[in-house]
């Protein structure tokens, strides 16, 4: 077993905005508004001309589209470096991201030009398996999953009922709409800062035994 305990961070939302610059380029060059009134991603866009809604199929291309040509719009949450760095000090840091495998090398280098080196980990679904396979090969002494979305936290608790689980979301626009996992009880806690989720973390990975 690794003497060093494993933070497995989800990186949109909880490192670096998306929705935010998602919301702008969609403005600037697509015709398309975004707001978000509920929980519904889904229900969150309309194009402009008529103000009707856009189809599932077309919220799909237009995020592949992003993701493929405006990653270089996403800029760090408010403390996410720092905040992530002073952890690493301790603590092996991966990052589980929801992205296509194609763009995980993409999404390495966008880390490390805010500041994050870390190895990143691609995945599309519920995490519970994905960080199951990571705890697998790693054996920390003990580890701690931060993640903006109630259903990862759901799936992670299911399968990996041991690891601590940190509802994190540093995106203003969504955090009011996200159902809390830790209301649901499927997370430890909520922190929406990097500020107040530092020191929790920290005592967190340090445990009874720092």
């Amino acid at each position: 077993m690794s003497s060093r305990p494993l933070i497995v961070s989800d990186c949109d939302e909880v490192l670096l905005h998306m929705v935010a610059p998602f919301r702008d380029w969609l403005g600037e060059s697509q015709g398309v508004t975004f707001k978000m009134d509920n929980a519904d991603f889904s229900k969150a866009m309309r194009y402009a001309k008529d103000g009707s809604l856009v189809p599932p199929e077309q919220i799909w291309s237009l995020l592949n589209k992003f993701f493929d040509t405006e990653m270089y719009r996403q800029q760090a949450i408010a403390g996410a470096v720092a905040g992530i760095n002073a952890i690493g000090k301790d603590a092996d840091v991966v990052i589980l991201t929801n992205l296509n495998d194609h763009r995980r090398e993409t999404r390495a280098r966008q880390l490390a030009d805010v500041g994050i080196n870390a190895r990143v980990f691609t995945n599309q679904g519920p995490k519970g398996p994905a960080l199951k396979a990571i705890l697998d090969e790693y054996n920390p002494s003990r580890a701690l999953f931060i993640d903006d979305l109630p259903q990862h936290h759901d799936s992670v608790s299911q399968l990996t009922p041991d690891v601590i689980r940190l509802h994190l979301c540093g995106e203003p626009l969504l955090a009011p709409h996200i159902d809390c996992a830790h209301q649901a009880g499927h997370a430890h806690a909520r922190i929406d800062d990097w500020e107040a989720a530092l020191p929790w973390i920290l005592e967190q990975i340090h445990g009874e035994d720092a």
